[in-house]
């Protein structure tokens, strides 16, 4: 069945991860120096820092850190290893465990992320729940469609490179959507007025996560 390959896949990634904890300590150490560096440019300087600023800032370096926590989902990945898989479970797996674990990375990263950046530089939000709310959103929407264009990326020959060139039209206006629903956040404005925003949020995220199962079988193939 689906749901036991994807339980299983996603069992293998969490091991080959504790096996290998350099990789989620790079991005705790970059996540914290690249926060410092906000403060030492913006809240050590000026004392304080426009709510606009702050919210664009964190959005920034969690887009940075989906792409670098993202991007080798595939690469990484040897062909010996990519033929066993291909001989014992279906594409459709393999592209959904990858997004449910990079999913589960983004959270924890955004979660743990949101309270260092708060306790550093402030937190001027307004509206708390709806932020987090946006943070998770906007997570499960960069683990889809980072996890599908590095899947896409893998199959050529320079992938960080076309991952870079495909990802950016697509998380625009991902990212757009974000900017406004947590800007609305910071302004304290009730979740009843952005139902819309986290709809559509929400709908945008079914909607790569429901893509990458028909268009990955096509791409795993070739």
């Amino acid at each position: 069945m689906l749901i036991n390959e994807i339980r299983v896949l996603v069992k293998k990634e969490i091991q080959m991860e504790w096996r290998q904890k350099y990789a989620i300590h790079g991005l705790l150490l970059y996540l914290a120096s690249t926060i410092f560096v906000c403060y030492l440019s913006f809240k050590a300087k000026q004392q304080a820092i426009n709510p606009i600023t702050w919210n664009t800032l964190f959005w920034l370096i969690i887009l940075f850190m989906a792409v670098n926590a993202i991007g080798k989902s595939f690469t990484q990945e040897s062909k010996q290893r990519n033929i066993f898989y291909y001989s014992i479970v279906s594409p459709e797996a393999v592209i959904y465990s990858k997004i449910f674990y990079n999913a589960l990375v983004m959270i924890g990263i955004s979660f743990v992320g949101i309270l260092f950046y708060s306790w550093v530089m402030g937190n001027p939000v307004g509206n708390l729940p709806l932020y987090l709310i946006s943070l998770l959103l906007g997570s499960i929407g960069f683990s889809a469609t980072l996890t599908l264009v590095a899947g896409i990326a893998a199959q050529g020959e320079n992938s960080a490179t076309l991952m870079s060139v495909l990802s950016f039209p697509i998380i625009i206006p991902l990212l757009l959507i974000l900017l406004k629903l947590s800007k609305s956040a910071m302004d304290g404005i009730s979740m009843q007025e952005n139902w819309d925003e986290m709809a559509t949020l929400a709908s945008l995220d079914v909607i790569v996560i429901v893509l990458s199962g028909i268009l990955f079988p096509y791409i795993w193939r070739h």
